[in-house]
């Protein structure tokens, strides 16, 4: 478990391996493609695509949901996914035997889905080689609107007792997820590096696999994150989805040396518990 920006969370991604991003205190996880056994627990899960290391480990989810006891889980995708996602569920179920309950919802890039009464889940088509898209946790606070702003606590909580709306609602982007993507979203959606916290896929980090190359696979470079190094105002980034050809400790040296200082302090791997700055790591560990 780590905190960036002090937000919880519990993850796993490799590149064609396995992605889960668990964020635990939010009740929700991003993605499946392993079912870690902590993230039974959480009911929701928010598909960014249908990749088999994205999505393989939610059949093993929903099955052990149902073995415990627990309300069936809502598993949230891009809408032209959910046709194949009915199919593979009925396969399951008639090789299992077992109900497979779930609730599956279908949500266009451009809509949101509710996750709490204070918590929505905003989707964005994102440039991948398959049909994707990203999302950004919108949090609803609250602040004083402006003609009471300048007024004296004592006389705000007058007008609180008497029924005065001194108070208005208003949103901001908690955690940004962009799944597996070209380095566009961040440009064609300043939201992604205006959340708090930024997960993002960076899947390469030398010229051991180009930007072209990368490009082709619909992932991002760490030479494209480092064009836009002064654009983002996250509090903190964690990158995930690095490609197997990169051992831990060599992935945070990498991020060390080539990471400007303003985004070096900012910066998360799963390698490590905080920033790569912070980072320390047994080279021979497992990832």
């Amino acid at each position: 478990m780590i905190r960036p920006a002090g937000i919880a969370v519990d993850a796993v991604s490799q590149a064609g391996v396995e992605t889960c991003i668990q964020l635990p205190e939010l009740g929700l996880c991003f993605d499946m493609g392993v079912c870690p056994r902590n993230a039974v627990r959480l009911s929701k899960v928010l598909f960014t695509h249908a990749h088999v290391d994205h999505m393989a480990g939610v059949i093993h989810h929903c099955a052990t949901r149902r073995m415990l006891g627990m309300k069936p889980p809502t598993y949230v995708m891009p809408e032209r996914n959910v046709p194949a996602f009915h199919r593979m569920l009925d396969a399951w179920r008639e090789l299992d035997g077992g109900g497979m309950e779930c609730e599956v919802r279908g949500l266009p890039a451009g809509e949101s889905y509710s996750i709490g009464p204070n918590l929505r889940a905003q989707a964005y088509a994102t440039p991948h080689r398959v049909v994707s898209q990203g999302y950004v946790l919108m949090q609803r606070r609250q602040h004083l609107r402006p003609a009471y702003a300048q007024l004296p606590e004592l006389e705000i909580r007058e007008l609180r007792q008497r029924g005065v709306e001194v108070s208005e609602p208003y949103e901001v982007p908690l955690v940004a997820f962009t799944g597996d993507s070209r380095v566009d979203i961040l440009d064609s959606a300043p939201v992604f590096r205006e959340a708090r916290l930024l997960i993002m896929e960076v899947t390469f980090l030398d010229d051991r696999v180009d930007v072209a190359r990368t490009r082709e696979k619909g992932h991002i470079h760490l030479d494209e994150v480092l064009e836009r190094a002064d654009r983002f105002e996250n509090e903190a980034i964690l990158f995930t989805h690095l490609s197997a050809r990169y051992g831990p400790g060599e992935a945070v040296e990498l991020l060390r040396k080539r990471l400007p200082p303003s985004l070096r302090e900012r910066v998360w791997s799963l390698s490590g518990p905080g920033p790569v700055t912070a980072t320390r790591t047994d080279p021979g560990s497992p990832g």
